[in-house]
């Protein structure tokens, strides 16, 4: 190699390296892609900061319902409705002995949510597959999707996904591994808890009642196994959740459905952002993709 020099120990020869030709940009065209980047950052931002809101708006109306009865607590106090009549007319009256309102019943996540209902076997294992695992997993979001083959998957990736189900991690939970699946075609860890809900209307219950913050530390106070605590999945799908009428679910289904599903496209479409501002950074900088023709895609961008 002509950079280097010495004959028992080679070493970089330091005057040849000053040599080198190092291509420049333009400070106007380095502070333009600055600016290209930092418009797909704060994208990027934004959707996480509306998400902060989206998802503490589903968990307020959970909590209020089906933690605090907000609304059977107003009738008992003589307080003015603050939901649609339809709805306030499905809480009781008042509440019972136990504290909870009148004809619920005690339940949990196994009452309305299969759990680790599908996974992949010797024979039926794909080709391909979209892994999720719990590193890549955290407070609400898949933060990345690895493609294996068979013969390259891990060998926890096991569990079938669908849209709708809620994962929750049981390695380490109060790290968080946890989230709500809208994409179809994944393939999860073993070290998830996937909990699939027996009808729609469970839907949105079962993903903010498995992932409250009070029930994450439920799970870390029970995890035990010295370096890597765990707990069993079955104690994920025991996570209470009371035995209300169908038809208060189908109710808080339509009134939290459209800011989980908004959150979920904000996160899909960070996924987008991302991925184009790193293909863009170096092709930029190398002057592949002309500034013009990366700000019209910055500007096309959702």
């Amino acid at each position: 190699m002509g950079f280097r020099d010495g004959s028992v120990a080679e070493r970089l020869n330091m005057p040849t390296i000053r040599g080198l030709p190092v291509p420049t940009i333009p400070l106007h065209e380095q502070r333009a892609i600055a600016s290209i980047l930092g418009a797909l950052d704060d994208k990027i931002e934004l959707n996480r900061r509306m998400n902060t809101t989206l998802e503490a708006m589903a968990r307020a109306i959970f909590k209020d319902w089906f933690v605090d009865f907000g609304p059977t607590r107003a009738k008992m106090e003589g307080r003015a409705p603050y939901l649609a009549a339809e709805i306030w007319s499905l809480f009781p009256d008042s509440l019972d002995a136990d504290g909870k309102p009148d004809g619920w019943k005690g339940g949990a996540l196994s009452d309305v949510a299969s759990l680790n209902p599908e996974s992949w076997s010797r024979t039926s294992y794909p080709d391909t597959v979209d892994y999720v695992d719990l590193s890549n997993t955290k407070w609400g979001t898949i933060e990345a999707i690895t493609p294996f083959t068979s013969d390259d998957a891990p060998s926890r990736a096991q569990r079938i996904l669908r849209p709708g189900d809620t994962i929750v991690g049981t390695v380490r939970p109060g790290n968080g591994s946890y989230a709500f699946v809208s994409a179809q075609g994944l393939t999860g860890s073993t070290g998830f808890a996937v909990l699939r809900p027996i009808q729609d209307i469970y839907r949105e219950a079962v993903y903010l009642a498995a992932t409250a913050k009070e029930n994450i530390d439920r799970l870390a106070h029970l995890a035990d196994g010295g370096a890597y605590p765990a707990v069993r999945a079955e104690l994920v799908a025991a996570t209470e959740l009371f035995a209300a009428p169908e038809s208060l679910f189908t109710a808080f289904s339509a009134a939290t459905s459209a800011l989980i599903d908004r959150a979920e496209a904000n996160k899909l479409e960070n996924r987008t952002l991302a991925a184009t501002r790193d293909l863009l950074l170096p092709k930029l900088m190398s002057g592949e993709v002309r500034v013009k023709d990366a700000e019209n895609l910055v500007g096309e961008a959702p």
